[in-house]
């Protein structure tokens, strides 16, 4: 069989199982004048030489897999596809491994685009959650695994998919865990502690000590207000809030409220002022502490690193060190989320809701979630409804469906002035609360942390804060993702992160890399270790929550706020 005809009937046969705009995509390799990768897309240009190799790597291949096909079932290395019903039905094998060809040519045609970063990295991305969607493991009608169970079950894998398929659609998202099993205080965020202040934003835990002495500057936590606080509090055995209060900090962490139409107007100004700001003065007015210690994670990090710039612009240095894990200060890099952002999807959020209204916490979780389409979503999609499976209970993933809304004027504000303009960045560019921005006054000492793998900050961009913040820094980074190279408790003896001994901090990562050494299992006993030198004398452990009447206990740990739905 000629090229030619292998190419016919193989795009014949892919049309029939995939639909046409599989065939059409792939029809583009041998066109003059190629069409959009994406149905109904603009014509894009590509690269000639690119666009031939492209087309010779697929006949090829296409040739093997035919040959193949026609002995024995293709072998796929592909987890999506490892089930023994796979292995064992050779036509779902060779549509498995149909597909994956299809997969990989389409995404070096993404790459093979002329045009600019940014474009290509649309179209990549476009091309990823098409091919994600098409898998045939997504489908009853081609999953052999799918099929295997439901006749092994004589039907009623597929009668207890429809259950959590309704189940699903009448809590708004897939069930990533059995979310029956968790519940907010009983045994996820069980850290004990109390209220000890609250307004329209946050309540203030403070938590009872686990140490005859603590250090006399306290430690306040200021996690993002995109998630809830209790990422940092999930199980004993894996929660920081506890690991630093076992090292003899007076603890307190922020729980932002999960906003509703009442605080629908709150701005970014607001959530500096009366929240981070605010937090800072009421630690200081329980402990009577001249300074305190901070730490900043994710959206946290940007808000507190705002607070600290405000402080400073009015002559105040409240915060003796701050610790910045997984946040964005520098918003050059913004990874795989820059694709969503340019002048006009930041002017449409401007009209939509810049001057009031809800960010839903749903469609932001599932703009994450479609960040890993395969592992967060139609993995899920397969499990819950092609198999009828339930999925198992995993805190961390309780908390990934625990979505929470933002104010609308909040979140145009942040996604202009960061992700679009980067304005943070150019001393005086930006006011906030009043005050211009100046990164350049914040000499207090740093930790900061990043992640390898993270998808969210990108380990450049976590450590591009390393150059425009002026004081002593430490910069650490560990292995894994955004969340999992975070909550990484040293007893687990989980992971790696990696240290410059010499402590400099070069223009760029990959040169701080070259001097850079790996350390096995967390990073939390290094920053554990740099926070203490910042913490002061130890004293005597307070008996009681809070100080007097202005700041009593109002209701134990975790709190009203967290346990609010979106």
């Amino acid at each position: 069989m000629n090229s030619e005809a292998l190419w016919a009937q193989g795009a014949q046969q892919f049309q029939q199982i995939f639909g046409e705009s599989w065939s059409k995509a792939l029809q583009s390799l041998t066109s003059a004048e190629p069409a959009g990768l994406l149905p109904g897309a603009a014509p894009v240009q590509f690269s000639q030489a690119k666009l031939k190799a492209l087309q010779q790597q697929y006949l090829h291949d296409a040739q093997q897999l035919w040959a193949q096909g026609l002995q024995a079932a293709p072998e796929v290395k592909d987890r999506r596809f490892s089930g023994d019903g796979w292995a064992a039905n050779p036509v779902a094998a060779f549509s498995a491994a149909a597909y994956l060809l299809n997969a990989r040519t389409l995404m070096a045609l993404a790459d093979a685009v002329e045009a600019d970063p940014k474009t290509r990295a649309r179209i990549r991305f476009g091309v990823e959650q098409w091919m994600a969607a098409m898998a045939p493991s997504n489908y009853l009608a081609f999953n052999a695994e799918a099929q295997k169970k439901a006749l092994e079950t004589k039907g009623e894998s597929i009668a207890k998919g429809m259950q959590n398929l309704l189940h699903d659609i009448s809590q708004g998202h897939v069930s990533m865990t059995d979310e029956s099993l968790f519940e907010v205080g009983r045994n996820v965020a069980t850290t004990e502690g109390a209220v000890v202040f609250e307004n329209e934003l946050f309540q203030l835990l403070e938590y009872k000590p686990l140490t005859a002495r603590v250090y006399e500057r306290p430690f306040l936590l200021v996690p993002p207000c995109i998630n809830k606080f209790y990422i940092l509090d999930l199980q004993p055995e894996n929660s920081l809030i506890r690991y630093a209060v076992e090292q003899g900090h007076r603890t307190f962490v922020v729980s932002w409220r999960n906003p509703d139409e009442s605080l629908a107007h709150k701005t970014w100004d607001d959530y500096v002022e009366d929240g981070a700001m605010a937090a800072i003065d009421v630690v200081q007015n329980i402990t009577g502490a001249e300074q305190i210690n901070a730490l900043g994670f994710c959206v946290g990090g940007t808000i507190l690193c705002n607070a600290l710039a405000v402080l400073a612009a009015r002559g105040d240095e409240p915060v003796a060190s701050a610790t910045f894990l997984t946040t964005l200060i520098d918003f050059t890099d913004t990874g795989i989320l820059d694709v969503f952002i340019d002048e006009a999807s930041v002017k449409f959020r401007e009209l939509q809701m810049g001057h009031g209204g809800l960010m839903k916490g749903q469609d932001l979780a599932s703009t994450f979630s479609f960040l890993r389409p395969n592992d967060l979503v139609w993995n899920y999609v397969v499990g819950n409804y092609l198999k009828g499976e339930t999925p198992p209970p995993f805190d961390l993933l309780y908390w990934n469906s625990d979505s929470t809304n933002l104010p609308g004027p909040f979140y145009a504000w942040y996604l202009r002035n960061f992700y679009l303009e980067n304005n943070l960045v150019k001393p005086g560019k930006l006011t906030v609360c009043g005050e211009k921005m100046d990164l350049g006054n914040l000499t207090l000492p740093v930790y900061i942390y990043g992640s390898r793998e993270d998808h969210i900050v990108p380990i450049n961009a976590a450590y591009g804060s390393t150059q425009v913040l002026p004081g002593k820094k430490r910069f650490v980074m560990g292995a894994s993702g955004h969340i999992a190279g975070v909550i990484n408790p040293p007893a687990k003896g989980k992971r790696s992160h990696w240290i410059r001994a010499d402590g400099k901090l070069p223009a760029t990562l990959a040169q701080w890399l070259e001097g850079a050494t790996e350390h096995p299992g967390s990073w939390w006993t290094d920053w554990s270790d740099w926070l203490k030198g910042h913490a002061g004398r130890q004293i005597a452990a307070p008996k009681g929550y809070g100080k007097g009447p202005r700041f009593k206990s109002i209701e134990p740990a975790p709190g009203r706020y967290v346990k609010q739905k979106a």
